[in-house]
């Protein structure tokens, strides 16, 4: 467990709380979340911010290393009709046996972990083989000026807020055990929605 990396997130808690429903993710996970089913991993599930796009009916198993969102996360759950199991773990540090979900989410996530690509290919293991796994990332713009931004403010975005702003997310993908199904672009290509399967 990075201590000091958990500790940058609970000090985010609160924040992430207040915009709950009103952030400028929203509407780009509307597009994405909603097609989760059945056995459902959200990695990274901070407060709970995509509760209200689940269907009814999801069993909804919610990971995250910060105990502060998970306390949010478990007060917010109530509000909902599926099963919640929150876990206060270690995404890169995590086992599940393979073939256990039929759905895997992350939002927000692949910005943080040291070692992304291994994550990725987690999910590949745990995910069914008819299964999807549902991204929203941000990282590298596909606007020049702005990537530059991006790569000079990482260190300190690292330091900060313990996340890298300058990922090749859809590198990333490509460079994993996944299948790219679809991917859309939005925020002058710095949001990513993904759509992938094992």
């Amino acid at each position: 467990m990075h201590k000091s990396l958990s500790r940058k997130f609970d000090k985010q808690a609160g924040r992430y709380n207040k915009s709950r429903g009103n952030d400028k993710t929203f509407k780009y996970r509307a597009k994405i979340f909603g097609e989760a089913e059945g056995k459902v991993l959200e990695v990274g599930i901070g407060v709970g911010l995509n509760f209200p796009l689940y269907k009814n009916d999801i069993e909804l198993t919610g990971v995250d290393f910060s105990p502060e969102m998970l306390k949010k996360a478990q007060e917010a759950a109530k509000d909902y009709p599926f099963e919640t199991r929150l876990m206060r773990e270690d995404v890169e540090a995590l086992q599940f046996p393979e073939n256990t979900f039929d759905t895997i989410v992350s939002s927000g996530t692949l910005c943080a972990y040291r070692d992304p690509l291994k994550v990725l290919n987690n999910f590949q293991k745990w995910c069914r083989p008819e299964g999807k796994i549902l991204l929203l990332e941000h990282g590298i713009s596909s606007n020049k000026p702005l990537a530059i931004l991006q790569r000079a403010a990482d260190p300190l975005a690292v330091k900060l807020i313990g996340c890298h702003a300058n990922r090749d997310i859809s590198g990333l993908v490509r460079e994993s055990d996944l299948q790219l199904v679809k991917e859309e672009r939005y925020l002058a290509g710095n949001v990513y929605l993904i759509w992938v399967k094992p």
